[in-house]
C-alpha cells in the first residue's frame, strides 16, 4: 500500500502525438529508479507508414502479445472490434490477469482505455480497476480526449497531461519524472 494518496495522470491527445511514447519513456526512466512498474504498454505495429496492429507489452516482464489488428472488410472473425480493429480476446484475457497482478507497485500504466472500456464494458476492465483501487504511487492512464470528461469523473482529482505532438515527449516525461520524485515511497 502507498504512503500517501495514489496520483493519477490522464494522458491524452490525438492519434499519434506521442501517448504511448512518454509513458514507455517515464517507465523507463522511473524503473531505472528503481521503481517497481508494473501495467501494459500499447505500442503501434508499423507496415512503413501505415499502421497495421496494436501489441500489448507487460511492463514487469518485457513480454509481447499482438492486442489488435487492423480490420479487414468481410472478416467475420468473433472477437472485440471497435471501427477499424479487430481484437485479440485471449490476449485481452492475458493483460487483464496483468492489470490484476498489479497490486502495490510504485507506477501502473494503463495504455490506453477507450470506448471499449468506457462504453462497453469490455477490454481492459482490470486497469479501470486497478485505477480505482489506488494501489500504487503514480498512475499512467491514456485516454484518447473524447473520453477525457469520462476519465476525469471516475477519477476526480486526476492530473490531466494533453500532448499536442512528439516535439513535447521529452518535456512532458521531465515532468512526469518530477512529478514521480515528489511522491512518497511505497511501505513494502
Amino acid at each position: 500500500m502507498t504512503a500517501g494518496s495514489p496520483v493519477r495522470v490522464i494522458v491524452t491527445g490525438e492519434v499519434g502525438r506521442g501517448k504511448t511514447q512518454a509513458c514507455a519513456a517515464a517507465a523507463a526512466r522511473l524503473q531505472d529508479l528503481g521503481w517497481d512498474v508494473a501495467g501494459i504498454l500499447s505500442p503501434a505495429v508499423w507496415n512503413g507508414e501505415r499502421k497495421v496492429g496494436i501489441n500489448a507489452l507487460d511492463l514487469r516482464s518485457g513480454n509481447v502479445r499482438c492486442l489488435a489488428k487492423r480490420a479487414i472488410a468481410g472478416d467475420h472473425t468473433q472477437g472485440p472490434a471497435t471501427p477499424g480493429w479487430r481484437f485479440d480476446a485471449e490476449t485481452i484475457a492475458w493483460c487483464n490477469s496483468l492489470l490484476s497482478a498489479a497490486n502495490d507497485c510504485d507506477l501502473l500504466v494503463v495504455d490506453e482505455l477507450g470506448p471499449m472500456e468506457f462504453e462497453s464494458g469490455e477490454g481492459l476492465v482490470r486497469g479501470m480497476q486497478a485505477l480505482d483501487d489506488g494501489r500504487f504511487r503514480l498512475a499512467l492512464v491514456v485516454v484518447r480526449p473524447r473520453l477525457l470528461q469520462a476519465a476525469q469523473q471516475r477519477w476526480p482529482g486526476a492530473q490531466a497531461l494533453t500532448l499536442g505532438g512528439l516535439e513535447e515527449v521529452p518535456a512532458q516525461v521531465k515532468r512526469l519524472v518530477e512529478l514521480a520524485s515528489n511522491l512518497r515511497p511505497v511501505i513494502r
